[in-house]
This record gives structure tokens, sequence and C-alpha cells, in this order.
């Protein structure tokens, strides 16, 4: 997630004064961003050193942690909000880390490329995979362990309990609500467990 019009949009779901903690949190510009507009506080959780360096070089608190381990160091409800952007399909067990989710935060709000997106569909009708903006990487050099769709994560959120509380796509830096599955690049989902 590098446009920083889709940040903004993103931040927008996030409640001011908020503590987040944001799972994936790259070089940490969504946390700053949040810290300076909307007086949130919280942490990054972050695997890549250089990553990591970004972060402490930005003043956001970061802890270098593998997510496939799971989020077993923190207790129930310790944050208002976790997110999870452009992160969960680089994991193997992503049904698992939604549940931890929803057990640390109220929130959860996640973001990832939609493989439906109409794009996509022509090249993989044209007997190739995609390489768009969103998904820059040739299949055989991904970093991707699985791709997923807009639509097929409403049925994800079902089966792992969780109560969707607003979804939308994004393309271009504006938000699509009005076929998201087929129109937009990247789909973004605001949840809570039940």
């Amino acid at each position: 997630m590098s446009e920083r019009k889709d940040l903004e949009l993103i931040a927008e779901l996030v409640p001011a004064g908020s503590r987040v903690l944001d799972l994936g949190c790259g070089n940490g510009e969504l946390l700053a961003h949040l810290h300076r507009h909307k007086g949130c506080s919280g942490y990054g959780i972050e695997i890549a050193d250089a990553n990591v360096h970004a972060c402490v070089q930005r003043g956001i608190d970061v802890i270098q942690l593998n997510l496939e381990d799971g989020l077993a160091l923190f207790d129930d409800n310790s944050f208002d909000v976790v997110m999870q952007l452009d992160t969960l399909q680089h994991l193997r067990n992503t049904e698992r880390m939604l549940k931890e989710t929803a057990r640390v935060g109220r929130i959860g709000i996640v973001s990832f490329p939609n493989f439906a997106h109409w794009p996509n569909r022509l090249r993989v009708l044209g007997g190739r995979m995609p390489v768009t903006k969103v998904l820059p990487y040739e299949w055989y050099d991904t970093p991707n362990i699985r791709v997923g769709t807009y639509a097929d994560f409403e049925v994800l959120a079902r089966k792992s309990g969780l109560q969707v509380t607003d979804s939308f796509g994004l393309q271009g830096g504006r938000v699509v609500r009005r076929w998201p599955n087929l129109v937009a690049s990247v789909a973004v989902f605001r949840f809570e467990g039940r």
C-alpha cells in the first residue's frame, strides 16, 4: 500500500485517539500519519530490517516479529484498532491471523490486492498471470503466497466469525462501493469480532 491517497482513505476508518497496532507496517508511513493527524498511538509489527530501521527513523514504535508466529505477546483487547494492510496475501494461515486480529483489537482493518479486478481477469483470460501496479510481480517471483478477491474475503469473514462493519474497494485513489469485486484493484474491510 504505497499510494498516499489510499493511505489517507484507510486512515479515515481509524477513530481519533485510537491505540493502533499495524501488522506489517512497512516503513511506518501510516502510523506516522495517524499520530500526526488523528492523535493515535501504538505499535508497528514488521519483519524486514530496512523497514524496521525506517520506522525507528520516523519515531514509530516498532517490534520486529514474524506474523506467522502469531500475536501471543499481546493480551485480548490490547488495541482499539489492528490493521493489516497489504499483508494477508503474504501469510500462510490467514484465518488464524484474522481471529488473532479480532482478539487483540476491538476493530480490524485489512486491505489486499483484489485479484478479481477486471484487468486481472482479462490477463488470465488471455492465459497469463497479471502484473499490475498492485500486483507488481511475475508469478514465479512473487512474495505473495496467495491471491484473494473482495468476494472471497466476505466469505472468509463470515466463516471466521467476524462482523464486517464497512467494506469498499480502492481504485486510483478513490473509494469504489459499486461492484468493488470487479472495478477495484484493492479490497478494504473494517470488521469486529462477534
